[in-house]
């Protein structure tokens, strides 16, 4: 009898070592209301409550782990996330095997993955934004012993909501190191090269391709201070869409180039994105294309654009702009560049001060493809671009920002941009704004508590006009915090339009456990997260924000 208790004592023993349950949970909820100047639209008003919820669940065992997650839409989904989550369901599940020896990772079910920058193939989950595009299939990659090759290959079709599209999609990806080979001192050197295949029936409409394939290769290259990457794509004929229909007559290829390029040392630093994207949208369900919610999106193109932590910095905010359309505008895709550089004065000089000052500075243009459009009988469309030229400005900025202390517990942040905003281009509605705004950012550190107060204005020629806005939050301790602030649109030339965007709420954090709660109006616009945006409407109404795990 004691013997099969210490056999049972020491399986229990090895089962808990090798094993490992984790749970998150995460759920946003709001009640919306109506408050004289916020009011939802007739056929919103029967769901003034809405909630997201996820449960998250994985278990692993030695090499094994297997995952699922849960989600409830109840009674519907936040405002102006996609119809396609409704309810409650399954949204993933899957299982992996991964022996770090050998180098084998594989993975059946719903997975995510990355192809070099992500231009070719990126599928990730954003729940902010209502990003659902994980993969239902099969996945399986390979790491030499010397981690000198790696290898990918991918087959499944993509989520959809609840369902899945209706392309299948292959792909194969693989990176080979070049150390060994070139043996230079301080160099390191990488090549990979991607291919990513779209298979969808085309019904009736023999002029939609069946297939859609993009081939990449890229190249890293890291000496002393300096990296480059340089990555080149290009893309078979495609659908495109006219206003929001399906062309039927017209398919066109695309391609794109990427070149990152950065130097940096202990107190300077500089990095430099160019790229240009030509019809370089891809889908798996040709009927998706261009749809405002990223369903269906097989790739990633964020805007190549300084990401500010600022509200006032964030109304005009960029969009990348990959597509080619001939209605109702003519544009064919994007080129343009971004610099950030940084520069970190001493501390003990007139300028750095007794604790030394970071400079920031961020330049960003970008354009539409200069190119020839033309018009043939029976709706044929055709055009031609020249490759470096520059069209028509979409967007532009230059920001300075300034960061020091003032005393050992009062850190303060002066931030100066500078914006040009095509509306006509990037909204497709009509004019063009330039707007200047500044921030004084400060946070002054107690013993056991911490205060934050941020002051913005924006002075804008057109559009919304000139806003003002302020932040309070204070800390009392590492569990609780309240927080209030208000944007003010008193320069609104539609004097229906000067109103106050204010929320207040209150924060408790334990452990992995985080709490808000808060009341106030939202600003309609772009919520954007890693250059990446979705549209929000105006609304008012409590929010409840829950994340925990275990």
């Amino acid at each position: 009898m004691q013997k099969k208790l210490l056999y049972g004592a020491a399986f229990l023993c090895s089962v808990n070592l090798f094993s490992q349950l984790s749970v998150n949970l995460e759920s946003n909820s709001q009640y919306y209301i109506d408050d004289g100047k916020v009011k939802l639209s007739d056929a919103e008003k029967d769901r003034r409550f809405r909630s997201n919820n996820y449960l998250n669940v994985n278990y692993k065992l030695k090499n094994f782990t297997a995952g699922a997650q849960l989600e409830a839409y109840e009674p519907k989904a936040l405002l102006n996330y996609s119809p396609v989550l409704n309810k409650t369901n399954l949204g993933t599940y899957f299982i992996n095997y991964n022996n770090e020896k050998a180098g084998i990772d594989v993975t059946l079910g719903h997975f995510y993955e990355q192809f070099g920058s992500g231009l070719a193939l990126r599928v990730w989950e954003d729940k902010q934004l209502g990003i659902a595009n994980s993969l239902l299939g099969g996945k399986i990659k390979y790491t030499d012993p010397s981690q000198t090759v790696i290898l990918k290959a991918l087959i499944g079709k993509q989520r959809l909501g609840f369902h899945l599209s209706d392309g299948l999609i292959t792909g194969l990806d693989t990176e080979l190191k070049l150390d060994n080979m070139i043996k230079a001192k301080d160099l390191h050197t990488s090549i990979g090269f991607s291919y990513v295949n779209k298979y969808e029936d085309n019904g009736e409409n023999t002029k939609f391709p069946k297939n859609v394939s993009i081939y990449s290769s890229r190249m890293k290259m890291e000496h002393s201070n300096f990296t480059m990457e340089l990555e080149y794509l290009y893309k078979t004929r495609d659908n495109i869409k006219q206003v929001n229909s399906l062309d039927p007559n017209n398919t066109f290829s695309g391609n794109a180039f990427l070149l990152n390029l950065s130097y940096a040392t202990d107190r300077f630093g500089i990095i430099a994105g160019l790229r240009r994207l030509e019809n370089f949208n891809f889908y798996s369900q040709r009927d998706q294309i261009g749809n405002i919610y990223h369903n269906s999106v097989l790739n990633y193109i964020p805007s190549l654009t300084k990401q500010y932590d600022y509200s006032l910095a964030n109304i005009y905010v960029y969009q990348a702009q990959p597509r080619l359309s001939f209605l109702p505008q003519k544009k064919s895709g994007e080129i343009g560049s971004q610099f950030d550089i940084f520069y970190k004065i001493k501390k003990g000089t007139l300028l750095g001060g007794k604790y030394g000052t970071d400079l920031s500075l961020n330049i960003s243009n970008w354009y539409g493809l200069k190119g020839t459009y033309r018009s043939y009988i029976n709706d044929i469309r055709d055009y031609t671009t020249d490759f470096l030229a520059l069209g028509e400005k979409y967007y532009a900025d230059q920001s300075l920002d300034i960061r020091t202390r003032l005393k050992d517990k009062w850190k303060i942040g002066l931030v100066l941009i500078n914006q040009y905003y095509n509306t006509q281009r990037v909204e497709e509605t009509s004019g063009e704004v330039k707007a200047q705004t500044i921030v004084l950012d400060n946070i002054y550190r107690f013993s056991k508590s911490s205060m934050k107060l941020e002051l913005q204005h924006q002075w804008a020629n057109g559009y919304h006009g000139n806003w003002a806005a302020g932040l309070f939050e204070y800390n009392f301790n590492k569990n609780w915090s309240v927080f209030a602030n208000d944007l003010y649109n008193y320069g609104n030339s539609d004097k229906e339009k000067q109103m106050h965007y204010y929320t207040g709420g209150l924060v408790f954090r334990k452990n992995s456990t985080r709490i808000q709660a808060s009341y106030g109006r939202q600003r309609g616009g772009l919520l954007c997260v890693g250059g990446v945006c979705r549209f929000v409407p105006e609304s008012a109404g409590l929010s409840l924000g829950i994340s925990t795990s275990y």
